[in-house]
C-alpha cells in the first residue's frame, strides 16, 4: 500500500466520536468520514503517514490543508453555502388562528386540552383585521419564498380567516412576486367538500396526526364524538376521492408511554393507509404534556429504543419494495449524505427563532416562533417579541429577545456541542431549554433533547457506517 508523509499538510478543526474500531470525524463544512485508529492517530501526531487516497479524502472534505489561503477561500464558500438560511429573512410564518381544539389529546402541548362540554365560545380566534395586519407584517419579509402555516387548536375552526389570509396575501403579493406556500395542520375531523375544494383549488399542503392503530391513536387523541381514527380516516378518503387519488397528505407520530409497545403496528397503520411517510415525534415536555409527564412520558433511552425499532422496520419494508420512509431520518441524512443545507427550523445554528420563523397568535401577539408561543399558554410571556398593531418586522428582528434567542442556539459557542461530534447536523431550542430547566442553555450537554437528537444521528451513522448496499441504496433512494 503506497504512503505519503507529507510535513505540509495542516489540521483544520474538526470534532470526533469513537464508533466501534474506527472515529467517526466532522466539522463545521457538514463533511464526514470514518477513520481507522491508527490513521487518527497519525493524523493528530501530525505526521500523516497514511495512504494517498485517504489523504486526498481528508484533503477534498476539508479536514487537512496544505496551501492556506487556497483553503480558506474555498472552505469560507462552503461555510456561506451551509449557512445561507441566514442570509433569507424570515421564511416560516405560523398563523395561530384560534386556541379551539375538538378533540382532547394526552399531549397537547399548546395548552389547549378540550373536555366534553367545552364549546367554542369559550375559546378565541383571529380576526380578519388582526391576520390582515400579520399579513402584511410577514409580507416585509426580505425572502422571496415564505410558507404561511396555519395552526390551532384545530386551524379549520376558522375557516373563513383561513381563506382570508390567502385571499389578502395573493392580492398583496401581485406586486411582491414572491412564492407563497401555504400549510394547515389539521385533526381534519371539520373538514367538508367546500374546504377541500378551497385547499386543493390554492394548493395548501395538509399534515395531521395518526398515532398509530385505533386503540393506540383513540387512546393518544380522544375525540368525544366518536372513534378519533375513523374520522380520521374517513376524511384521508374523502380528500383522496376529491383529489383523483393526486394528494399528498403528511401525517405526524406523537409518540406516548402507550406507543412505545407498538413500534411495527404504527408504521403497519400508515401503510394501510397508502402514507408514504411517517414523521415520528417524542414529546416535549411542554404544557400539558409537563404536567402529565409521569403519565405519559419517557426517558430518552426509552424513545430512541422504540425509533430504533420503527426505523428497522420502515427498512425491511423498503427492501421489499414498499414505498415508506422516515421524515426524521430523511432531514438528517439529506444533512450527512447531500451535504444538504435544509433550512428545518430545529436542526440549525442559530435556530429558526424569529431569523427563521414567526409565530401570530389569534389576539395579535407575535413570538419567536410557535414553542415559545405555546410557552405564553402557560403563562409565561419570555419569548413574545411584539404584536401586529406596533410592530414592523424590522423592528421584531431587533427585538432583545430575538438577539438572545439567536445567541443561546449557536452550536458553536454552546460548550459540550462545540466539540460534539453530531453538531453539523444538529440543533438546540432555547425555548425547550427555558420550559424545562428555566434557562436558555441546558444545564448539561445530555439534556433529554440532547440525548434524543445524538441519538437519532448515532442509530444512522452506525448504519452508514456498517455501509450495507441495501440499507445505503435505501437511503440513497430517500435523500433522492
Amino acid at each position: 500500500m503506497e504512503s505519503l508523509t507529507n510535513a505540509d499538510y495542516k489540521i483544520n478543526y474538526f470534532n470526533f466520536e469513537e464508533m466501534k474500531d474506527k472515529f467517526l470525524i466532522t466539522n463545521d463544512l457538514g463533511r464526514y468520514l470514518f477513520i481507522d485508529k491508527n490513521h487518527m492517530k497519525s493524523i493528530l501526531n501530525q505526521d500523516f503517514n497514511i495512504p494517498r487516497g485517504q489523504l486526498k479524502l481528508l484533503e477534498d472534505n476539508y479536514f487537512i490543508y496544505r496551501d492556506k489561503e487556497e483553503f480558506i477561500e474555498k472552505a469560507s464558500s462552503e461555510l456561506r453555502k451551509m449557512k445561507n438560511y441566514l442570509n433569507d429573512g424570515t421564511q416560516l410564518h405560523i398563523f395561530v388562528l384560534t386556541t379551539f381544539c375538538n378533540l382532547g389529546c394526552i399531549y397537547c402541548q399548546a395548552s389547549a386540552y378540550n373536555k366534553a362540554e367545552n364549546c367554542e365560545n369559550s375559546h378565541k380566534f383571529m380576526t380578519k383585521e388582526i391576520a390582515k395586519r400579520a399579513v402584511d407584517i410577514a409580507l416585509q419579509s426580505p425572502a422571496m419564498n415564505l410558507t404561511f402555516e396555519f395552526q390551532g387548536g384545530e386551524p379549520l375552526a376558522n375557516f373563513e380567516v383561513l381563506k382570508y389570509i390567502v385571499s389578502y396575501s395573493k392580492e398583496r403579493n401581485k406586486e411582491l412576486g414572491k412564492d407563497i406556500c401555504y400549510s394547515m395542520v389539521s385533526n381534519l375531523t371539520l373538514i367538508n367538500e367546500e374546504m377541500i375544494n378551497f385547499i386543493l383549488k390554492n394548493n395548501i399542503g395538509l399534515s395531521t396526526s395518526i398515532d398509530g392503530p385505533e386503540t393506540l391513536h383513540n387512546k393518544n387523541r380522544k375525540y368525544n364524538k366518536g372513534n378519533s381514527l375513523e374520522i380520521t380516516k374517513s376524511k384521508l378518503e374523502l380528500i383522496n376521492r376529491k383529489a383523483n387519488f393526486s394528494s399528498s397528505v403528511q401525517a405526524i407520530q406523537t409518540t406516548s408511554k402507550f406507543s412505545l409497545d407498538y413500534p411495527k403496528e404504527i408504521v403497519d397503520e400508515y401503510v394501510s393507509l397508502g402514507l408514504k411517510s411517517i414523521f415520528v415525534r417524542p414529546l416535549t415536555p411542554m404544557g400539558y404534556a409537563a404536567k402529565h409527564w409521569g403519565e405519559i412520558g419517557y426517558t430518552a433511552e426509552e424513545y430512541l429504543n422504540f425509533y430504533k425499532k420503527v426505523l428497522n422496520y420502515i427498512i425491511e419494508l423498503a427492501a421489499k419494495g414498499i414505498d415508506i420512509r422516515e421524515a426524521n431520518a430523511v432531514i438528517l441524512l439529506k444533512k450527512i449524505l447531500n451535504n444538504d443545507p435544509i433550512n428545518y427550523m430545529e436542526l440549525r445554528s442559530p435556530c429558526g427563532g424569529a431569523i427563521g420563523q414567526l409565530a401570530y397568535n389569534y389576539d395579535g401577539n407575535i413570538y419567536t416562533c410557535d414553542e415559545g408561543r405555546m410557552l405564553s399558554e402557560m403563562g409565561d410571556e419570555s419569548f413574545k417579541i411584539g404584536d401586529v398593531y406596533k410592530n414592523t418586522l424590522a423592528g421584531l428582528i431587533k427585538s432583545p429577545v430575538c438577539k438572545t434567542v439567536a445567541v443561546s442556539s449557536c452550536l458553536e459557542a454552546i460548550p459540550g456541542c462545540e466539540q460534539c461530534a453530531y453538531s453539523p447536523y444538529c440543533g438546540v431550542c432555547p425555548v425547550c431549554n427555558y420550559a424545562q430547566y428555566g434557562n436558555l442553555f441546558a444545564p448539561n450537554v445530555n439534556s433529554y433533547r440532547c440525548r434524543i437528537f445524538k441519538g437519532m444521528l448515532e442509530i444512522l451513522f452506525e448504519k452508514i457506517e456498517e455501509n450495507d448496499e441495501k440499507i445505503m441504496g435505501i437511503f440513497d433512494w430517500w435523500v433522492k
